[in-house]
């Protein structure tokens, strides 16, 4: 794999690790491990391993497990996945499936989103946006008891033209 990708790479799997617990800590009482595994088959099965190593085209699985370790319930937690350039999120592979997604990271709507176009003629068409420009996904966690974990994933494909967005 070319060494400048697998930089961006990391940079942008930090990234994501960062900017987690960033979005999600209102009150620092849960923490949030960020994990991103390679999918890959082997010998008819479908295997996890370390994204280290993904090339463009790959599927990678975001993993952010939220963990409430204080004394005290969290309510109205809302779990927030980044998704960086030079990544596209696979539709309907959010775990849980009910999941809102954002362009912008500031407002967000259930999947698919849409958007209004206007036409040449004058009139307006709603399509959908296509999902390789999701930048974040988020889920209504909602209460998260004490000692008790939630964790919500997604996949999203390596862009083809990764390594020009993740560099520049």
């Amino acid at each position: 794999m070319h060494a400048s990708f697998r930089r961006s790479l990391a940079i942008a799997l930090t990234a994501m690790a960062l900017l987690a617990p960033v979005v999600a800590l209102a009150d620092g009482s849960v923490h949030v491990a960020l994990t991103a595994q390679r999918v890959t088959e082997v010998n008819g099965h479908e295997v996890l391993l370390s994204a280290e190593k993904a090339r463009p085209g790959e599927v990678l699985e975001y993993r952010a497990v939220y963990r409430n370790d204080t004394g005290t319930a969290v309510r109205q937690l809302m779990a927030t996945l980044p998704i960086p350039n030079g990544l596209e999120y696979l539709p309907r592979t959010a775990a849980p499936a009910q999941v809102l997604a954002s362009l912008d990271g500031q407002s967000f709507a259930p999947v698919p989103l849409v958007r209004t176009q206007r036409m040449a003629d004058g009139h307006e068409v709603v399509r959908e946006v296509p999902p390789s420009e999701y930048r974040f996904l988020r889920w209504s966690i909602g209460a998260l008891g004490v000692k008790q974990s939630r964790t919500v994933a997604a996949r999203v494909r390596v862009a083809p033209l990764a390594l020009a967005t993740l560099t520049h």
